[in-house]
């Protein structure tokens, strides 16, 4: 044994020993405490999925099921224990600047349509006369000779000769002749001149001058400006025949087509301002007077007219002219509006984004909304949103494209495939058993609204006592549970709860009984003194 001991290559042989083993016992430990705390880091921290499905989730790298492709890191959730929405999308404030996202809160207001109509001057049909003849004879001399001529009533237009007016005069000088015992026939001889439209002064000239006039002027019985000439200088023309049309614009009709979407917002006795293009600068107005009944079938529209009083002759039949109406909607009063800008179309349905409330990471979450009416930049909201939520009005496309790659619902994905996740340890149970109720609650307003077009759907406003962010959650919470119920938000400054509900499914009081159950007042019904005083400390608000 001495002899071993003594001998150099054995005491080399076991230094070398040792030093493995010393080696293997430090720097193990440390790598197997350092893979330890990686794992840990992956499996608190990090997000994996495949970029070929994104549907895919899982807490650590590895393969796609489907595709067998390595898993991708996806975000990294903080390690937060904020109660958020599984389907909401976080985003950094980094992010949020890059991407230029800008959000709005909505609120009532008094919506007002801005209708734009497009149309022309028109001569009002009610002032158009058209001059006849009530003799047979010969045009000698023609006094209006040009079509736009402006002429006065009882102005003299044409000469003409008839032997019809040249017999009823010669009867009238035959009977003055007679004796004055003949005055009906007198009166007869005169009112027969006068049906064929001779004047008084022409009939007291004959009289006079016991003389019957082969010519005799046919004067105007209207006063306004020749739109059209029918006979010219030697024309020979019968009894009823057209010498000339006739247009008084005094007044006129401004005439504008309105499309038949938006015929349901006019009515008789709008206002409505228009501008000519051949006087800029000058805004006219008037009151629509009349809507057509009769739709144009080529171009769906229906004509609309406004009468114009027109004492300067500015407006001139066929000037162009363009015209704006401020419709208020009665049926949407105090409803509900946001900005155009916010709302995402896919086919059937509207998409708009909203802030969860309460987390310090912004967190964005897809909801469904019916909309109403358009305004000019804005749609009115039916369904969908209550007064006081953010949504966001700049950017909802970059998030939902976010929500997209990481397989949630989105524009072209309303959550029908299972995600597949691995949830986290029994450290977040309470925190999972959180967003499974938020989650309920969402998928019972996303099944009704697919059913909005056959529910009545009603939005109203209740008193509700509250005191704490406990109470918040409480009366959202017991709201949302009545049937029927699709949003509910309380206000803890103003204890006042808003909510949708349909009320083919439940109603005001309901919802009012089920809040009073829990232990918070309304203005309908008080809860029981037993069930308030059982409300924990800081939830009591009497």
């Amino acid at each position: 044994m001495k002899n071993i001991l003594k001998n150099k290559y054995f005491i080399y042989a076991l230094i070398l020993v040792v030093g493995i083993i010393a080696g293997r016992l430090i720097f193990g430990a440390a790598s197997g405490h350092a893979h330890d705390h990686d794992h840990e880091h992956i499996t608190e921290d990090q997000v994996w999925t495949c970029s070929m499905h994104p549907q895919i989730r899982s807490d650590k790298p590895g393969k796609c099921p489907l595709c067998a492709m390595d898993l991708i890191p996806l975000k990294s959730s903080g390690g937060s224990d904020e109660l958020v929405h599984p389907d909401a999308i976080q985003l950094s404030e980094e992010a949020i600047a890059l991407a230029n996202i800008q959000t709005t809160v909505v609120s009532e207001s008094k919506p007002i349509k801005e209708i734009q109509l497009y149309g022309s001057i028109q001569a009002d049909e009610r002032r158009l006369q058209s001059q006849t003849s009530h003799v047979s004879g010969r045009i000698e001399a023609l006094e209006v000779s040009f079509t736009g001529e402006r002429i006065q009533k009882g102005q003299t237009i044409a000469s003409i000769y008839s032997p019809e007016l040249m017999n009823a005069q010669q009867e009238l000088l035959e009977a003055l002749k007679l004796s004055p015992q003949q005055a009906e026939l007198i009166a007869a001889a005169k009112e027969k001149l006068r049906f064929w439209k001779l004047t008084n002064e022409q009939i007291d000239e004959i009289v006079q001058t016991r003389t019957a006039n082969a010519i005799v002027a046919i004067k105007s019985n209207t006063s306004g400006v020749v739109v059209q000439k029918h006979i010219q200088a030697g024309d020979y023309i019968e009894k009823g025949s057209s010498l000339l049309d006739i247009a008084d614009l005094s007044t006129v009709w401004a005439m504008f087509e309105a499309y038949e979407g938006d015929l349901a917002f006019i009515k008789k006795g709008d206002q409505v301002h228009f501008n000519l293009e051949s006087i800029p600068g000058r805004e006219f107005s008037g009151q629509i007077s009349f809507i057509d009944q009769v739709l144009n079938p080529e171009s769906r529209t229906a004509k609309l007219r406004v009468q114009v009083a027109n004492s300067q002759g500015l407006l001139k039949p066929g000037m162009y002219a363009s015209a704006k109406i401020q419709a208020s909607l009665p049926a949407n009063q105090n409803a509900l509006s946001i900005p155009k800008s916010a709302v995402l179309w896919t086919g059937q349905r509207s998409i708009v984004y909203v802030k969860q409330e309460d987390t310090e990471t912004p967190a964005f979450l897809l909801r469904e909304v019916e909309l109403g009416p358009s305004l000019k930049d804005a749609y009115v909201v039916l369904s969908g949103l209550l007064e006081g939520e953010t949504i966001v009005t700049n950017g909802a496309f970059t998030i939902d494209a976010t929500a997209q790659l990481e397989g949630k619902k989105s524009m072209m994905n309303q959550g029908e495939a299972k995600q597949h996740m691995h949830h986290r340890g029994h450290e977040h149970a309470e925190e999972h058993h959180e967003s499974h109720a938020h989650e309920a609650a969402h998928n019972h307003h996303e099944s009704h609204t697919a059913t909005t077009k056959t529910a009545q759907i009603k939005k109203a406003k209740m008193a509700v006592g509250g005191a704490c962010g406990m109470c918040t959650t409480r009366i959202e919470k017991t709201a949302l549970a009545v049937k029927g119920v699709s949003l509910a938000k309380y206000n803890l400054e103003n204890q006042s709860l808003q909510f949708e509900y349909d009320a083919n499914q439940t109603n005001v009081d309901a919802i009012s009984k089920a809040l009073a159950a829990v232990g918070h007042d309304t203005d309908k019904h008080k809860a029981d003194d037993a069930v308030y005083a059982a409300l924990p400390g800081c939830c009591h608000y009497r």
